[in-house]
């Protein structure tokens, strides 16, 4: 008769003392050591900040509460009265309506321009890099050369507009005479030089979309307007946000192809904004006070539209 084979053995019981849960967690050496690496990180890039940002904003709003040539080793103390004579001057009106038109008509041109590009070389289509090459080329130039080259363009006696027109027997605008002209001048240059940005980022949200949305908008055959409407344009909603904010900005603080191709005119403040105004009193009519009061202007103006162009970001998110 055989043996009945031996029970398996039990499996030993855990080792430790039962009951207790091991912590865990970073030992407090090893927060230390993380704290002292993120100090080594932070604290280079807030001494440049403070030294170089925000340093420069506290001196510059002090300034702008003083009378100060620049060749002047000292500043006399004058209170508001710098804000009330930009406030109360007609010229100053002039150069607000000239920067809220020119930033307007850039921000709006340059991106639905550039939505409107990005969505044609989106597709497949025969030689649609080098296009996109051409069309993002312009944005990698210096604005100064774009404005003298521009200036040829734009000349009424010589340039190609001139030239273009004169065959359909069409006489050409006076751009370097006529306020009005001269604006719309500066403003398309600007559009023709920053489109490559907006284009480039609408490319990239494009491609970075979903596909399976876009098969089910055609198997639901839905029209292109709809597909666009429905499908792409709320996949496109962050990077609009971040071009309104970006683009804005920019355009806002233009000074090269306004200074080289109109320098502010003609007839006085033609094409004169808020940033050409800085150059213009600090530099050239030797008022830096009156120069850092208008600079303390445009910043908060560039404050309260980025908190709330921020906010509606937010809420957009939120819904």
């Amino acid at each position: 008769m055989t043996a009945a084979p031996a029970p398996a053995p039990l499996p030993a019981p855990p080792s430790g003392t039962p009951g207790k849960v091991r912590k865990s967690g970073n030992p407090p050496g090893n927060r230390r050591r993380d704290l002292l690496i993120a100090a080594a990180f932070l604290v280079p890039n807030l001494v440049l900040l403070v030294v170089f940002t925000y340093r420069p904003l506290l001196d510059n709003i002090r300034l702008s509460f003083t009378s100060w040539n620049i060749s002047s080793p000292s500043a006399t103390f004058i209170g508001v009265d710098n804000y009330v004579e930009w406030f109360t001057s007609d010229s100053s009106r002039q150069v607000l309506w000239n920067t809220i038109v020119f930033t307007g008509s850039a921000v709006v041109g340059t991106m639905v321009l550039g939505l409107v590009l990005a969505l044609l070389l989106d597709q497949k289509l025969f030689g649609r890099n080098a296009v996109r090459s051409l069309v993002f080329a312009p944005f990698v130039l210096a604005g100064a050369a774009v404005g003298v080259a521009f200036q040829f363009v734009f000349d009424p006696t010589f340039g190609l507009i001139q030239d273009l027109l004169a065959r359909v027997g069409i006489d050409a605008p006076q751009f370097y005479q006529d306020p009005d002209w001269a604006l719309f001048m500066v403003t398309a240059t600007y559009i023709w030089k920053n489109l490559g940005y907006t284009f480039v980022i609408y490319l990239a949200a494009l491609q970075a979309r979903r596909v399976e949305l876009d098969e089910a908008a055609e198997i639901d055959a839905a029209s292109t307007w709809t597909k666009f409407r429905r499908v792409t344009w709320p996949q496109l909603r962050p990077a609009t946000f971040f071009l309104l904010i970006t683009v804005l900005l920019n355009s806002f603080q233009v000074f090269d192809v306004i200074s080289v191709m109109t320098r502010g005119g003609p007839l006085g403040n033609g094409t004169t904004t808020m940033v050409y105004q800085i150059y213009q009193e600090t530099f050239v009519n030797q008022r830096a006070g009156y120069g850092a009061t208008v600079a303390t202007i445009m910043f908060l103006g560039l404050l309260v539209i980025t908190l709330v162009q921020v906010r509606v970001m937010e809420r957009g998110r939120e819904s």
